[in-house]
């Protein structure tokens, strides 16, 4: 059925995934009555925290992906389009069909683009060569297998520079490979290589010492700024450009059996060309409120959210209730009251079975949720992680049910 080019929606979403599933659920639980429009192409939908563990043997595929049509909200009209430009001045997106969709107030939250052709050779040889990756559904199961089937030689995990999804998701797939080659006794036969484009292990400083302690325990060597360039999949061999303490960059190659890649990433194309970009290419936004900072009747949340917090699906658990109360009381031409302090939540699983659950704010304030010491790893927290999260994203977060994310107030 044609679109009506002259609907007015109350509210348009821009992607339907986490961010925009939940912001939607969580606007129609306060106000059933609105118009609202998700813009989402996909017929699949991914809970994509999962993959770290389908690499590590410890999550089924299948269990991670459901069908876009049965997480749509109640009282949502799903336009399965791609949004390929942003009107703000009109109050309007375009459509790749070059249909235009009009609103009261929008909603940004398309996720990010997983940049693989910024590495040479990388995107010919993904999925074969040992060369895999846990950031994408198809390959998170060659993860799998490339761990189980090597018993010796050289593995090579990156982590291209911030910012990223899941910051804590390139040492993730290092640990969980390294516990599973120490359980079968060949890890001493594995050189274990870790390349970071960033200085640190972890952004945050607290959770530093713990993951050390694992660092050694596996003898992982770390290679700070050092930056996967390239990629010889035939030859298994990756480049990596470094840069020496006087700040002059040189390349090396390296060998290796296996390669765990993570992709530099940033917003999509339309986000970045849009009159609502900062200069980094995400959305702009005030980072309490995450209103445009010129554009009142815009908000976003999720990775393509410009606000300094970790890109995890913890954030939008948080974010969504924000967005909600503070667009409906700027359609009501009410003062906006709900602040979003910057939490994030990485559950480092650095073993099958435990799990350090960062959580912080901006600034790398600690914001733990429960009254434990978050800087050791636990077994509770890998069955939050492992059992209780899914059900929590799946069965609350997409639904509106906000379970420990009530705003704080401004």
């Amino acid at each position: 059925m044609p679109l009506d080019d002259t609907a007015l929606w109350d509210v348009v979403v821009v992607g339907g995934g986490a961010a925009g599933l939940a912001a939607a659920a969580s606007l129609l639980k306060r106000k059933p009555s609105l118009s609202l429009a998700i813009v989402e192409p996909s017929d699949r939908h991914y809970y994509q925290p999962a993959w770290t563990l389908v690499g590590g043997g410890c999550f089924n595929p299948a269990d991670t992906c459901r069908s876009t049509a049965s997480l749509i909200p109640n009282n949502a009209k799903w336009i399965r389009s791609r949004v390929t430009r942003l009107l703000p001045q009109q109050s309007q997106v375009e459509l790749e069909n070059g249909q235009h969709l009009s609103y009261r107030s929008l909603v940004v939250a398309p996720g990010l683009e997983l940049n693989w052709g910024a590495i040479a050779g990388l995107e010919e040889t993904l999925g074969k060569n040992g060369v895999t990756s846990n950031y994408r559904y198809d390959l998170a199961p060659y993860t799998w297998e490339c761990v189980q089937n090597l018993k010796q030689g050289r593995a090579l995990f990156t982590q291209p520079a911030m910012p990223i999804k899941c910051a804590g998701a390139p040492q993730k797939a290092m640990y969980l490979s390294c516990h599973h080659w120490e359980q079968q006794g060949c890890l001493d036969k594995i050189d274990v290589h870790f390349h970071n484009t960033g200085g640190v292990l972890f952004g945050v400083a607290d959770f530093v010492p713990p993951l050390m302690e694992y660092v050694k325990r596996y003898n992982a060597h770390l290679e700070f700024t050092s930056e996967l360039i390239a990629v010889d999949g035939p030859a298994k061999t990756a480049t990596f450009r470094e840069t020496d303490e006087d700040g002059s960059p040189r390349e090396r190659t390296e060998t290796f059996d296996m390669l765990h890649v993570v992709p530099p990433q940033r917003a999509p194309e339309f986000i970045r060309n849009s009159e609502l970009a900062n200069e980094g290419g995400w959305v702009a936004v005030d980072e309490a409120t995450l209103q445009h900072p010129h554009y009142a009747n815009v908000f976003s949340l999720g990775d393509v959210c410009g606000a300094s917090n970790a890109k995890t699906a913890a954030a939008v658990r948080k974010q969504a209730p924000v967005v909600a109360e503070n667009l409906l009381a700027w359609l009501d031409k009410q003062p906006m009251a709900a602040r979003y302090a910057g939490y994030g939540a990485c559950p480092l699983t650095v073993e099958k079975g435990k799990v350090v659950l960062a959580e912080f704010g901006y600034g790398g304030k600690l914001q733990p949720s429960f009254p434990l010491n978050p800087a050791v790893a636990r077994t509770s927290m890998w069955w939050l992680k492992r059992y209780a999260m899914p059900r929590i994203y799946f069965s609350m977060m997409l639904k509106g049910h906000e379970w420990l994310a009530k705003p704080d107030k401004l």
